[in-house]
């Protein structure tokens, strides 16, 4: 019998779940805050259930030998070290939607009190005095929302923006106009949202192109009066920054509900006025606690008993079935995905994914999720190949399948085509006898590569020393070339190539080789294998 440990507070009703599931369960709920504790104990269980307490260290999972599964009640996952997990052979999952209500609504009451400064006009009233003239607010109707992220709970937001009458501007780069008109809202550039919103609230992922999305100098281009809402997470918003705009006046007020560190029990925003500060409680309510904590156990009891993964952030959704011809071109449409996706910086319109040959037999509505969280994942690291086709919809992302018979040289291969406003971009691959994927096409050229934990995707004019000028400069840095992989349309025409290497590049170096006149494009590419 599998055993799992519950290790922060859950529904009871989820550990019913277990025990009827056929789990033996121990429920430790404050066993998760004490570090040592957790590591004596750990190594007895199949399964570990938590919230945001428990943190799932590196240190932790070596002492978990038995450890199969973590199942967060919840979206983030900031409090376990996937990596680790994934070496381990360990499978992370979370609920992702089961808190989206409870969070959008978390945000607009946040707004509405930084709007009328109700914390501080109760503290006042309840202390015996009546300051009626110190509390004057602003009302929300008219003004102008602006949203930084307008996924699943940005969307929410924006249905009740609309709904108070406010004029909502989202900046998403995966919005298309047409999903922002559903929305009733119009889709901007970020800088265009500073110049013209009201109100901002953040509910996009902490990756390093959204840290300090807020700082200084986004906040200059901001209008006078502003106030900011964060309940997505810490460090979107530069702290210190943000508590000099609202000590000089530039910035009316703000709502926060995450930090830069938690449990935040000193920060540069605390004791300002009108700043309203709660303990990241944006999943808080009953209702939120209790379909997260029912959706996990369920999750965790049927990979436990029967081997299902679903909502899993390091393991395709495969059933036991087609494990063992399906895994390897899941990984093979996770890499063509994560190949466009981090070329394309530009909103997609549009993705058609063709499987030519042995993969049109497949569980196709897998490989497509793959692809699909391959490609999203750059710019939303929490997606997984659940929840990428709804993002994907929810974004206005077309996307469509192409199945046929056999037609070229390989058994079978894949081959993903992203359309954004201005280009199209393709990549094909396959997969050999030995399981591990290969690209054969990039921009219609054909070319056979494999695929590297980091690579350097070039592209240029076909033209003598262009080889050459790239292996000097590598050389000159001593830094080796594992692999080195070409390709071209025709003699004299277009180039690319693909560098397999033995670790990163240092942005400055890159710089270097993108300075190189024969180099039209140069980009460092990094995938999981």
């Amino acid at each position: 019998m599998a055993r799992v440990l519950v290790s922060d507070k859950l529904s009871t009703t989820a550990v019913q779940i277990f025990k009827d599931r056929g789990v033996e369960v121990d429920y430790l709920p404050d066993l998760g805050k004490d570090k040592d504790k957790l590591l004596e104990v750990i190594g007895q269980y199949d399964g570990l259930a938590i919230r945001s307490a428990t943190k799932v260290t590196e240190k932790v999972i070596e002492a978990a030998p038995k450890l199969k599964v973590v199942g967060r009640a919840g979206i983030g996952v900031d409090n376990v070290d996937i990596p680790a997990a994934s070496r381990k052979g360990i499978i992370v999952m979370n609920t992702p939607f089961g808190n989206s209500i409870t969070t959008a609504e978390h945000a607009i009451a946040l707004m509405f009190a930084v709007a009328r400064q109700i914390p501080a006009a109760d503290a006042s009233t309840q202390a015996g005095k009546w300051e009626k003239n110190r509390f004057m607010g602003v009302e929300i109707t008219g003004k102008t929302l602006g949203i930084i992220g307008c996924g699943n709970i940005g969307a929410i937001v924006a249905s009740r923006g609309v709904g108070l009458k406010m004029r909502v501007v989202a900046f998403d780069p995966f919005l298309s106009p047409e999903r922002a008109a559903t929305l009733g809202i119009e889709k901007v550039e970020l800088e265009e949202l500073f110049r013209r919103a009201d109100f901002i609230t953040l509910h996009t992922p902490l990756t390093d192109r959204t840290r300090n999305i807020i700082d200084a100098a986004a906040i200059a281009m901001m209008k006078d009066g502003v106030r900011i809402i964060n309940c997505a997470r810490g460090g979107l918003v530069a702290e210190k920054d943000l508590a000099d705009a609202i000590r000089s006046g530039k910035v009316a007020g703000a709502g926060v509900d995450v930090f830069e560190t938690e449990p935040a029990t000193d920060s540069p925003l605390f004791g300002l006025d009108n700043v309203v500060c709660t303990p990241h409680l944006g999943a808080s309510t009953s209702e939120a606690q209790e379909n997260v904590a029912l959706q996990v156990a369920e999750q965790m009891a049927d990979y436990l008993v029967q081997g299902a993964v679903s909502n899993a952030l390091n393991m395709p959704s495969i059933s036991a079935e087609e494990a063992p011809i399906l895994t390897p071109y899941v990984k093979l449409a996770e890499i063509l995905g994560s190949f466009a996706g981090q070329l394309t910086e530009e909103p997609i319109k549009e993705v058609e994914i063709l499987f030519d040959g042995s993969p049109a037999g497949m569980n196709t509505r897998a490989l497509v999720a793959a692809a699909l969280a391959g490609l999203l994942k750059p710019q939303m690291q929490s997606v997984n190949m659940v929840s990428a086709p709804l993002m994907a919809k929810e974004r206005g992302i077309a996307v469509s399948e192409v199945r046929r018979d056999k037609t070229g040289v390989f058994d079978g291969y894949v081959q993903l085509t992203v359309k954004t406003e201005k280009q199209s971009r393709s990549v094909a691959g396959t997969c050999f006898s030995d399981g591990k994927p290969r690209f054969i096409q990039i921009k219609g050229i054909n070319m056979e590569a494999d695929v590297g934990s980091h690579m350097l995707y070039t592209a240029n004019k076909d033209i003598p020393g262009v080889i050459g000028e790239l292996g000097m400069t590598f050389g000159r840095k001593g830094i080796n070339i594992a692999n080195f992989h070409l390709g071209r349309d025709h003699e004299g025409g277009n180039a690319i190539a693909l560098l397999y290497l033995d670790g990163p590049l240092s942005e400055e170096f890159l710089d270097e080789v993108r300075a190189l006149k024969a180099i039209g494009q140069a980009k460092l590419l990094t995938f999981d294998v």
